[in-house]
């Protein structure tokens, strides 16, 4: 590859968010290539597993007005690929209604779908039993289900932005990392282990590796990355029907005390279900040092409140597997989306999306990426998680 390779748009990651960047920028005339370190579709930035939970609800009226925008966008996705990616069964939280977790709070969940109309039934302890199988909750325990939640199908919608961008003409580099970035007035020049390229704008989603190309710049996100346990077990009763479930607790000194499951996927013949804790502890220093084997205690915490509260699902694990979670510190900001305007020369020529448990908004992140390379701007409402600009009053 020589400098006088040239791209309208690179793309650096070639993960859910990269593809999908890259397949609306395409799609509107851009010549567009995507750099990818490892190959495509691997489980090694925080895309792994089956499933990730589609929900509209938020406690912050802006992202449940986002996830009523990324609908469409998934719906245009599943007819564009020729497949199903989201499947509705229901996404139920329950628990202690006013504990403020990084999920949010479910009372003031409701009160947000209260104030936009997104149905949802209220449901006390007992009609959670009742209902879907739980057993032994605590009684002050309530919540809500809301029927249009469910789960997202992972692979099929990483194969399917994969097929389309090359469809589009996407250039797709896998196994080649880009190791430096030089930003200027008119673009930005790119060095991976085979030479130079150069981009007229570049789209940053590397998920925990965007400090490596940040930091020589002189710029800094601040990421917090974390290994998380995932435990599939089984389910004992194939006819036993339930939402994804969140439970919000009380934390303990150890650990923040929520755990979050999946029913079997209704787009596989299986009797396995996918049961994980979502602690924000121990930090990695750099997302190399993921060994893929989870926390023992974490392990245990997830089959010990499966085996009292659950007993439709066996809890002896199957697998214990690992995830990486990209998260904001600031637990106030969900992602960080937009120009690095202001942080370092040449800025207004990066796009950076990353951070944040954001694979519900896939499509619409990339659609947001590729308008903000194409048009310097996008209709989304989006502001609150843009980056810092320094420049700004």
């Amino acid at each position: 590859m020589s400098e006088v390779e040239h791209y309208d748009i690179v793309v650096v990651g070639g993960g859910p968010v990269g593809l999908a960047s890259a397949w609306h920028a395409a799609r509107r005339g851009a010549r567009v290539a995507v750099f990818e370190q490892f190959a495509f579709g691997n489980e090694q930035c925080g895309t792994s597993g089956a499933e990730r939970h589609w929900r509209l609800q938020y406690t912050e009226p802006d992202l449940c007005q986002l996830t009523g925008e990324a609908l469409p966008l998934w719906r245009e996705l599943e007819r564009a690929g020729g497949q199903q990616l989201l499947h509705a069964f229901g996404s139920l939280w329950f628990g202690d209604v006013d504990v403020a977790t990084n999920e949010g709070k479910i009372s003031a969940t409701a009160r947000t779908m209260d104030q936009l109309s997104i149905p949802y039934e209220w449901l006390t302890a007992a009609d959670i039993e009742r209902r879907y199988g739980f057993a032994d909750l605590p009684r002050h325990f309530e919540g809500f289900v809301q029927p249009d939640g469910g789960a997202v199908d992972v692979r099929a919608t990483v194969d399917g932005l994969l097929r389309l961008s090359e469809s589009a003409g996407v250039v797709l580099r896998a196994g080649e990392s880009v190791q430096e970035l030089v930003p200027d007035g008119e673009g930005v020049r790119l060095r991976t282990p085979r030479g130079w390229c150069r981009a007229g704008k570049v789209v940053l989603a590397n998920g925990p590796y965007v400090n490596r190309l940040l930091e020589p710049l002189g710029a800094r996100l601040d990421l917090n990355v974390f290994e998380m346990a995932l435990v599939t077990l089984r389910q004992r009763d194939p006819r036993a029907r339930y939402p994804f479930w969140f439970v919000f607790q009380e934390p303990t000194e150890e650990d923040t005390n929520l755990f979050y499951g999946f029913p079997p996927n209704a787009w596989q013949d299986t009797d396995v279900v996918r049961v994980g804790p979502v602690f924000e502890v121990n930090p990695l220093d750099d997302p190399e040092q993921a060994t893929g084997s989870p926390d023992p205690r974490h392990v245990s915490r997830v089959c010990d409140w499966v085996d009292r509260h659950l007993p439709v699902v066996d809890a002896r694990p199957l697998a214990r597997e690992t995830c990486l979670a990209v998260l904001p510190a600031d637990p106030e900001r969900q992602f960080f989306l937009g120009t690095a305007k202001g942080l370092f020369d040449g800025g207004d020529n990066v796009v950076i999306a990353t951070g944040g448990w954001g694979f519900k908004f896939v499509p619409l992140l990339g659609k947001v990426c590729a308008d903000l390379c194409v048009d310097g701007a996008t209709d989304y409402r989006v502001e609150r998680l843009m980056l810092p600009d320094p420049t700004r009053p």
